[in-house]
């Protein structure tokens, strides 16, 4: 059995904790403070490290926490030294007994990958800072067409996945979908939802791929309503490439 914990850092990062009874690993740890203090409690066996990209507030606290345990850091191709086990596209790696591909999906930055498993018929995916719920991440280092190739090839992942990002954006980035979507009742329901999740203090997280092809605009640039909405806003063509170029810098400057 999988267990998936989400650990809050700085104002709005999840750190994931995921367990099994062979041990855990801990996917993008910003800082290490309160996952250490967490894995003591629980007298926890940490096995690995992920990291999806080099930002700092998903990398901060690696050497904190391999002062403490000598363990495997796995990660693509950057400048974070502290990453042992250089991963790339497609390849597969195998942690507590579940299976992960890697998955390259560059955009927020160039080297940013996803993990994705299978999971035996109920897949997980821990996309970082590239998917959000109801969103996806600003494009730093890279461009608008290769965030929109990365978001496409996460989109025809299985309906049930479930998706781990690393922020708590629920709620912004369904304020902005309502502008872009006003009519889509399924959107606004789920944002009315998410208020009242993020007034008690519990996190939006994980979200589905269903629901995210539901109300998530930046995986919706494909429809026609959305294209005529954006084109018509910012005189651009209705190709799926430029409505998600404009629709990404209208977010920006939301």
């Amino acid at each position: 059995m999988i267990n998936i914990e989400p650990i809050e850092a700085f104002s709005d990062n999840y750190i994931w904790l995921l367990t099994t009874n062979e041990g855990s690993i801990v996917i993008d740890p910003g800082e290490s403070q309160n996952l250490l203090k967490i894995l003591k409690e629980n007298n926890l066996n940490l096995k690995a490290i992920l990291i999806t990209h080099h930002h700092f507030d998903h990398t901060g606290g690696i050497n904190e926490i391999l002062s403490e345990k000598s363990i495997d850091v796995y990660g693509p191709n950057n400048n974070i030294d502290s990453i042992n086990i250089r991963v790339a596209n497609e390849s597969k790696i195998n942690l507590l007994g579940i299976e992960f591909e890697i998955i390259e999906i560059p955009g927020h930055t160039l080297d940013h990958i996803a993990y994705y498993s299978e999971n035996n018929g109920h897949p997980i995916l821990f996309c970082g800072d590239t998917l959000f719920a109801g969103g996806c991440g600003r494009v730093f280092e890279g461009t608008f067409e290769q965030m929109h190739d990365s978001l496409s090839i996460l989109k025809n992942l299985p309906l049930n996945t479930r998706i781990y990002c690393g922020h708590e954006y629920t709620e912004s980035n369904l304020k902005f979908a309502k502008s872009v979507e006003p009519l889509n009742q399924r959107m606004v329901s789920r944002y009315n939802d998410v208020i009242e999740l993020r007034k008690q203090g519990i996190p939006t997280l994980p979200t589905t791929i269903k629901l995210e092809l539901d109300t998530n605009p930046f995986l919706r640039v494909d429809l026609e309503e959305i294209q005529e909405t954006i084109s018509k806003k910012f005189n651009t063509s209705k190709n799926e490439k430029d409505i998600f170029s404009a629709l990404r810098q209208w977010k920006d400057n939301f």
